[in-house]
């Protein structure tokens, strides 16, 4: 018990606060390994013969990309973390795929689907789109749910083990099962908050480089309107789709804050507030899961 105690306890790495929001949270202890695994996922994957072979919508997309990922480079080097954008080496493509979609890998490796297009119809609801990409990557969503994952593992174990050790049998058993789904539940929950933090930061990103954090409104709607997954909310790995529009609502305002039409990007400093609060190569951050 006490070693798995102590696997639990080496299981992350070290803390980390989110830009923008300024949300702390636990890295996975193999969080610097990401970038560098994701990049050769990422390569494998898009030479596999799924590149778009439209021209100019490919290079619309790394035009988008590239003006996001200018103004995010200068916010995060104002704010204290140059270290972290020294980590971040962007790439953006487009794929030769019907599914309206995209995906985010640590260390800035982004993809969007063709089919998406049809969705964002403009250049500024794209940039909508692949903020929120930027932003899953910028805030270590994908480290932070490996920690979690990890946690919960372990955690379930060392119950288990105590359990055994105190003779609770059948009682124990019953008890580590509803563990394990509890754990599984507080991290469905926590992916809808990363999703959710995606938003907002990637709202204020697309301000950011230039691109009315408006059209996020109406792109949602549009997405909703495509219909998908009836899965009741609190078993959705992503909040509803009202939810989501009414979010973006509430936030439009802080966002227009940092909205240059000129497309500079913004040069404020510090963390912005949230509410009343200051705020393995696997993908992470997909728009929608139909």
């Amino acid at each position: 018990m006490l070693s798995l105690a102590m696997m639990l306890l080496a299981s992350c790495g070290a803390s980390y606060t989110v830009p923008i929001t300024g949300r702390k949270h636990s890295l996975s202890s193999e969080d610097g390994q990401l970038p560098s695994l994701a990049a050769t996922e990422y390569q494998k994957y898009i030479t596999g013969g799924k590149l778009s072979t439209d021209v100019q919508a490919t290079q619309m997309v790394k035009r988008v990309g590239q003006r996001l990922a200018n103004a995010v480079d200068q916010y995060l080097r104002a704010n204290g973390y140059t270290a972290e954008a020294n980590t971040y080496q962007w790439e953006f493509n487009l794929l030769a795929d019907k599914e309206q979609n995209a995906f985010c890998m640590p260390g800035g490796k982004i993809a969007v689907y063709e089919g998406l297009l049809a969705v964002t119809q403009d250049e500024s609801s794209l940039a909508i789109v692949m903020g929120h990409e930027i932003a899953h990557a910028v805030a270590k969503h994908s480290s932070e749910q490996m920690a979690k994952k990890t946690n919960a593992s372990v955690g379930t174990q060392i119950f288990g083990a105590a359990a055994s050790a105190f003779g609770l049998g059948a009682v124990g058993d019953l008890a580590t099962t509803a563990l394990s789904y509890g754990a599984y539940f507080t991290n469905l929950h926590g992916s809808r908050k990363n999703e959710s933090e995606a938003d907002y930061m990637g709202l204020i990103f697309a301000a950011m480089a230039g691109y009315d954090p408006n059209v996020a409104v109406t792109f949602w709607q549009r997405m909703a309107a495509q219909g998908g997954s009836t899965t009741a909310s609190f078993l959705s790995t992503h909040p509803s789709d009202a939810q989501r529009i009414a979010d973006i609502k509430k936030h439009l305002p802080e966002a227009l804050k940092y909205y240059n039409p000129n497309g500079q990007p913004a040069t404020s400093t510090g963390t912005t507030t949230k509410g009343s609060k200051k705020q393995r190569t696997q993908t992470v951050g997909t728009i929608r899961i139909k």
